[in-house]
């Protein structure tokens, strides 16, 4: 798309109605359960549009992830009609039609909070910092349209005539790959923080610019993410990394300075340089990501994150154990902890996978100690494969010669036959283990040290 900035601003905008044959949505392109929830709420009275990157995406050729509805219909109209619906979230109140493991998201058409009369908090409340707190007051779909984050988002398709409603100039901004704020910026990012980082998902996911006014606040709001709820946090930093453009998305975020609130015991460890081994882990783990996603392989939230902290990790490990007098095993499991709670107070990673990176991380300690049965029992362990993976991470950054001949050792050990492993672990030798293990940060060797 030929990226340049629009000179026309959405309220200079007319409305416009695009008829079918005029846009290239058609009906077989959408799931047939979002049609079934159009129809009914258009058979029983209502207005009914497919809404936000449904339609972005329909008209970018691309498939989308996922289909929204909004109408004029409550909450509860909406539950009334649908058996399989239930009415979620207190801030925005919604209705999720449940067809299985398929959701259909429904909203009902959002007001302006200005000519609000009463004190009803559930309707209306904003935080002194001029975050909205509860949305919940109802309106036209006019109004709905200019209340949307982004014009590329406010693009309505109507299930009655199968026309595109354009109330912001919206499509004007997808053709020319411009991604811009509705509304003041400022009040928008205050409204709702999240904003910050949804232009940068966007701009990095469908290759576009996010317009100078939409850009300008970000650096300068990016603390405001500190206020937003750690849970919440965690699902964006999915949506940001794990997205098949998380490198991409990364340069964008460390770009508009939003990657500190998310991970600030990384940004500290950034006084280091842009070359670090600390970055370099990080930058090749996010382009490892990028491409499992992009052909179709699964990719685990624990892996990602135990990569990203590993560097923080081994150094306040480090810290422990010169200044406590620990072992180092003590320090560094004492370490874990530390570093997954100040983690957590930023993104809260749920424990399903706080636990997995604990393994992964305490693997590294383990996986040097291979004499005896020891190789074989690790190999049976569930969670072997990540850590050897991020072995083979860590050894692609290093320039450490015992790092590299360990992932050497591993690999051809895996793929060795039982007779072959056992010369192998004979060749090891029965040399006496060292009560300690203590990974390198990277950078020059030390001396007195065990090999990780």
């Amino acid at each position: 798309m030929k990226k340049k900035s629009a000179k026309v601003k959405p309220s200079d905008t007319p409305i416009t109605v695009i008829p079918r044959d005029q846009h290239p949505i058609s009906r077989k392109d959408i799931s047939d359960n979002a049609l079934k929830v159009l129809y009914r709420l258009n058979k029983s009275g209502f207005q009914a549009y497919l809404v936000g990157g449904g339609v972005r995406d329909l008209l970018l050729h691309k498939k989308p992830k996922d289909f929204d509805i909004a109408t004029n219909a409550t909450p509860e109209q909406v539950r009334k009609l649908f058996r399989n619906c239930r009415l979620v979230g207190r801030r925005f109140r919604l209705a999720h039609i449940m067809f299985g493991p398929d959701v259909i998201e429904v909203a009902t058409f959002r007001g302006p909070h200005d000519q609000v009369e009463n004190n009803d908090r559930n309707q209306s409340h904003k935080a002194q910092s001029g975050m909205l707190l509860r949305d919940n007051i109802f309106g036209s779909v006019e109004e709905d349209a200019v209340r949307r984050d982004f014009t590329i988002n406010s693009l309505y398709y109507g299930i009655e005539d199968f026309a595109l409603r354009d109330y912001v100039g919206g499509l004007a901004d997808l053709n020319e790959g411009i991604i811009r704020l509705i509304g003041d910026p400022e009040t928008r990012y205050r409204e709702d923080p999240v904003r910050m980082l949804r232009a940068v998902r966007f701009a990095s996911k469908l290759d576009m610019t996010i317009e100078p006014a939409t850009a300008e606040p970000i650096p300068r709001l990016a603390f405001l993410l500190g206020e937003i709820p750690s849970a919440r946090l965690f699902e964006e930093s999915l949506k940001l990394l794990q997205s098949g453009q998380g490198y991409s998305t990364y340069k964008l975020l460390r770009e508009y300075h939003l990657f500190q609130p998310l991970f600030p015991m990384i940004q500290r460890g950034f006084t280091q340089g842009h070359d670090s081994p600390m970055e370099r882990l990080l930058v090749q783990v996010l382009k490892n990501t990028d491409h499992r996603i992009q052909n179709d392989k699964r990719v685990n939230p624990a892996f990602l994150f135990a990569a990203i902290l590993w560097y923080p990790l081994i150094e306040h490990a480090e810290k422990l154990s010169q200044e406590g007098g620990l072992q180092y095993y003590d320090a560094f499991a004492l370490a874990m902890n530390d570093i997954l709670d100040e983690q957590c107070r930023s993104i809260a990673i749920p424990k399903r996978h706080t636990t997995t990176m604990r393994d992964i991380w305490l693997l590294q300690l383990r996986l040097p100690r291979r004499q005896g049965k020891r190789a074989n029992k690790l190999m049976e362990h569930p969670k072997f494969r990540a850590a050897y993976d991020l072995l083979e991470l860590r050894a692609s950054i290093e320039p450490r010669h015992e790092l590299k001949e360990l992932v050497n050792w591993w690999s051809e050990f895996q793929q060795s036959p039982p007779s072959q492993q056992r010369g192998m672990i004979s060749e090891l030798g029965n040399e006496p283990l060292r009560r300690r293990t203590r990974p390198r940060r990277g950078g020059r060797p030390r001396q007195n040290r065990a090999n990780s």
